[in-house]
């Protein structure tokens, strides 16, 4: 009685040596990150830098690895440093809390659109109208950035530099009247709540009305606010 009963704790106890790792590995998956819940994050965080192109996006995100992630209650995607926005892509997903990690995933993203070349060479300082354009059909995300996919956007702009005819017509190409230009002084109206501060700064790049811009000021600080017109950009506090 005493052997058997000796090779049955003997039995029981390889028995547990055997399902012990199983059952650390099923814990271990059970904790695990769910693979679905980053990509789908990541997905959310393209559909938003996608949104300023007219077109259906198109994107498609790589089954992400997380069998070694922690479960996340904060995740926040991100683009990795000097990557922009193309047809095959990166995109990074940080968890704060509660265990910090950080993670990546492939995406291959596409918009269908309309796109505007020029229907024939537009000389620098020629004034434009949408009949200097010609539609082209293509994948948005593919195109020189600030490609032009609305004609009547070139309304009273004029051609920086030469533009050969067929080559697609860039934002950055066009000069407005009242645009800021690289290297120009403008003046600097930093607007908060019931007061506004002028100072003096150098345009670093050039931006027509509307759109950002960045200004070094007298003191080397680099700030970025709103062109108004050539000579003004103006920053809210």
């Amino acid at each position: 009685m005493k052997t058997s009963a000796r090779r049955l704790r003997a039995r029981a106890a390889c028995l547990a040596a055997l399902l012990l790792p199983l059952a650390a590995a099923q814990a271990q998956e059970a904790a695990a990150q769910p693979s679905e819940a980053i990509a789908l994050a990541a997905q959310a965080y393209l559909q938003e830098q996608l949104a300023s192109l007219p077109g259906q996006p198109s994107i498609a995100i790589d089954p992400p690895r997380a069998e070694h992630l922690t479960p996340c209650d904060a995740m926040s995607p991100f683009m990795p440093s000097g990557i922009r926005l193309r047809s095959r892509m990166t995109v990074g997903v940080r968890c704060n809390a509660p265990k910090p990690w950080t993670t990546y995933v492939q995406a291959t993203v596409s918009v269908p659109g309309q796109y505007y070349v020029a229907s024939r060479m537009i000389a620098a300082g020629q004034a434009l109208t949408p009949n200097d354009l010609a539609p082209r059909d293509g994948d948005l995300v593919s195109l020189p950035p600030g490609a032009i996919t609305n004609p009547q956007t070139v309304v009273g702009m004029t051609a920086a530099y030469r533009i050969n005819a067929g080559q697609p017509v860039r934002g950055s190409s066009l000069r407005n009247a009242q645009s800021v230009l690289r290297g120009t002084n403008v003046r600097i109206n930093a607007r908060g709540a019931g007061f506004v501060v002028s100072s003096e700064g150098q345009a670093l790049d050039n931006a027509a009305p509307g759109a950002m811009v960045q200004v070094r000021t007298a003191s080397g600080q680099v700030v970025s606010g709103v062109v108004r017109n050539a000579g003004l950009v103006e920053i809210q506090l």
